[in-house]
């Protein structure tokens, strides 16, 4: 059952979330009229953080996502209707090739390109706003093809900090299987289905995010910006080192059968330590830390990591969820 939060305690969410929307508002303009400075908070004390976030418990941001905030605007008008099942496996996979497309660019675009950015978020934004007039709640975006998506439920399995669905009054079952807000703990288990019993998760959408995610990170920190005409290049290397990640895990998942309720966790936390190892002296300068700070904040993160990992793994969600598609 989702736990829903208090008229008091959606009050305080409400305001989050304005504030949310109008700092978004502020991002835009000053994309435009500060570039570089809008550009270093936003990539080198902003983002760096948002992993951290998922881990203690993604509906953190799922509750103030300006994005999400629009999405729900539109969607929660009368005469929406949930996503087919169907049709949202395909949006999952749609979500992590946006991911994965928009993450290299930041390499020969987004970093250091306010305007192209400001005109992305826009865009975005729009395409949230299009998917709440089609379908029921947030399930057109939030739920289906936001890039965000996947780390969400990758990293949701267990969170660390216990929070109720900011923005769901009750529960008009939008979205199918695999809803966060609705039950965090079976939502790998649904959107990989049965075939998370055994090594065939790696041939899932998200199990191929899953396995390919640590080459992924390590191909995107192992470039640098540079300018448009590097796109191809960029694009080669942060994706073949995800391909070749992919392969190795597979191969690995398939000798030994390695189910999913052990891979991904295990996948995910070191996902996520590969991405605080290399930006946690990037992280430390941005935040004027001590001497050592790098050094710090990795201990911290290794640590906290292992505890999330110990206790997803003691999770029984995923041995005892079923899916429609299990019956």
């Amino acid at each position: 059952m989702i736990a829903l939060p208090t008229a008091s305690g959606r009050r305080w969410w409400w305001t989050a979330q304005m504030i949310g929307l109008a700092l978004t508002g502020v991002l835009l303009v000053e994309l435009l009229a500060a570039p570089q400075p809008t550009l270093h908070v936003l990539w080198d004390m902003v983002i760096p953080l948002l992993p951290a976030v998922f881990l203690v418990n993604p509906l953190v941001w799922r509750s103030v996502c300006p994005l999400a905030t629009i999405n729900e605007y539109t969607g929660n008008q009368a005469g929406r209707g949930a996503v087919p099942p169907r049709v949202l496996r395909v949006a999952w996979v749609i979500g992590i090739a946006l991911l994965f497309a928009m993450v290299p660019a930041r390499r020969f675009l987004f970093n250091e390109d306010g305007a192209a950015l400001a005109i992305t978020i826009s865009l975005v934004a729009l395409l949230a706003l299009l998917a709440g007039l089609t379908f029921a709640g947030r399930a057109g975006f939030c739920n289906a093809i936001c890039p965000v998506l996947p780390v969400e439920k990758l990293y949701g399995q267990a969170p660390l900090l216990p929070l109720s669905g900011a923005r769901c009054a009750f529960c008009t079952v939008c979205t199918p299987a695999g809803c966060i807000d609705l039950a965090a703990d079976k939502t790998m288990a649904q959107t990989v289905g049965p075939l998370r019993k055994h090594s065939g998760w790696t041939a899932t959408g998200l199990g191929v995010f899953a396995a390919a995610l640590p080459g992924f990170i390590i191909g995107y920190f192992t470039t640098s910006n540079q300018g448009l005409d590097s796109a191809g290049a960029v694009y080669a290397w942060v994706l073949g080192l995800a391909v070749v990640s992919y392969v190795v895990v597979a191969l690995i998942a398939r000798t030994v059968n390695a189910r999913a309720q052990i891979a991904m966790p295990v996948l995910g936390a070191a996902s996520l330590g590969l991405y605080y190892w290399h930006a946690s002296p990037s992280l430390a300068a941005s935040y004027a830390l001590a001497p050592g700070g790098a050094w710090v904040l990795r201990a911290v993160m290794g640590a906290t990591l292992a505890w999330w990992l110990w206790r997803t793994l003691r999770r029984t969600s995923w041995r005892n969820a079923t899916t429609p598609a299990d019956s």
